[in-house]
């Protein structure tokens, strides 16, 4: 939400004052809400709830309607929002496009906190306005075509250009492109095709979750059998999801993750070069997953998810997948034991809130006792 601050103390904070601006602004929310936590980041001042945390930017109204606002990083500047363009030009187009863009808005946030996309809300905005403004098909289209558009979607998200800008819906304001998110566009739009070919099959919703998460309804009249072993024994479900244990996901930035593969007499080596030059993982390794990179600002927490995967883990009774606070040292050291395609995540926090998540695959080709013998 944005504040406007009144004109008259303009002189207080014109000169180097951005910094002064926001802990002035953090000071006044505090004094009317002494038992929220409040704290000033970069841009704003957050006051965070249990479940939610909503953030405030005092501005300074100018002659056109537009914002100025502070952004203290590195030593501080002033800068020119345009909100009310942009609401304007976007509430224009939902009526022209049968209100698809502000779906389609929504369906494309589901996507990038299920893949770890890390892109903001407005440059989502205007690459959904770009796509529905490059074409007419779905200017009359409802519900019943959703599948389509969004196949269409990330085929015209995989095929763009990679620029380091777009020009926002309305404000023509240069949006920054943190990271290229076309890799990802092309493995979604790889799983839409899947998915509209599972169209009345009972997998049908599956396949649309593996796009846009589990905030895609589950089938209703499908119940999945309870996972059982060899000999019939149920499994233990021991998986966790991460919209059921963290409040609030908001994918803003990104983080890469890599493991070390470590066996005695052998060289250490990249489990990422390792899957792309398509090296078999055998058991009896040592594992150390770790951050390679990152663009979040500051500290941040990390959580880390190991789960198994394929009948071995089922016989075995050893699905895991729990999610579990990193101990300190942004890095989880596990074993290789038995065959499976292993999935570990990681989930980045600020403020209680998840900012950034990544993936990797651990396939492993044979079991300890297959190896022995």
């Amino acid at each position: 939400m944005l504040y406007i601050m009144p004109k008259g103390e303009w002189d207080n904070y014109k000169d180097g004052g951005q910094s002064k601006l926001l802990s002035d602004a953090a000071a006044a929310i505090r004094a009317r809400y002494p038992k929220t936590t409040v704290r000033v980041d970069r841009l704003v001042v957050q006051a965070v709830y249990s479940n939610f945390t909503v953030e405030a930017q005092p501005v300074f109204e100018q002659d056109d309607g537009s914002f100025k606002y502070p952004d203290t990083y590195n030593g501080g500047s002033w800068k020119i929002t345009k909100p009310r363009d942009e609401i304007q030009a976007m509430s224009e187009f939902v009526a022209e496009k049968n209100n698809n863009l502000r779906r389609l808005c929504k369906m494309a946030r589901a996507w990038k906190n299920k893949h770890g996309v890390g892109i903001g809300g407005l440059l989502i905005d205007t690459l959904a306005h770009n796509f529905l403004k490059s074409t007419s098909e779905y200017d009359d289209k409802s519900y019943l075509y959703y599948d389509w558009m969004s196949r269409d979607f990330f085929a015209y998200l995989k095929d763009l250009p990679k620029q380091d800008y777009f020009a926002a819906l309305g404000s023509g304001q240069r949006v920054k492109v943190k990271k290229n998110f076309q890799r990802k566009a092309k493995k979604a739009h790889e799983l839409c095709l899947k998915a509209i070919e599972a169209e009345g099959k009972d997998n049908q919703n599956d396949k649309w979750r593996a796009v846009y998460g589990r905030l895609f309804p589950a089938a209703e009249k499908v119940e999945k059998a309870a996972l059982t072993d060899r000999a019939g024994h149920a499994v233990r479900m021991t998986e966790e999801f991460p919209e059921d244990v963290f409040a609030t996901i908001d994918i803003r930035n990104n983080i890469r993750i890599d493991c070390q593969v470590e066996q005695n007499g052998f060289r250490p080596a990249s489990l990422r070069e390792m899957l792309s030059n398509r090296t078999l993982l055998m058991p009896r390794k040592k594992l150390t997953f770790s951050v390679v990179e990152t663009d979040i600002p500051g500290s941040y927490g990390l959580f880390w998810k190991v789960l198994n995967r394929g009948q071995e883990a089922i016989n075995r009774d050893c699905i895991r997948g729990q999610i579990v606070a990193d101990e300190g040292y942004k890095r989880n050291v596990e074993h290789t034991k038995f065959k499976g395609d292993h999935v570990v995540e990681c989930y980045a926090l600020i403020n209680d809130v998840v900012v950034a998540t990544d993936r990797i695959h651990v396939p492993i080709s044979a079991n300890q006792e297959d190896e022995d013998e």
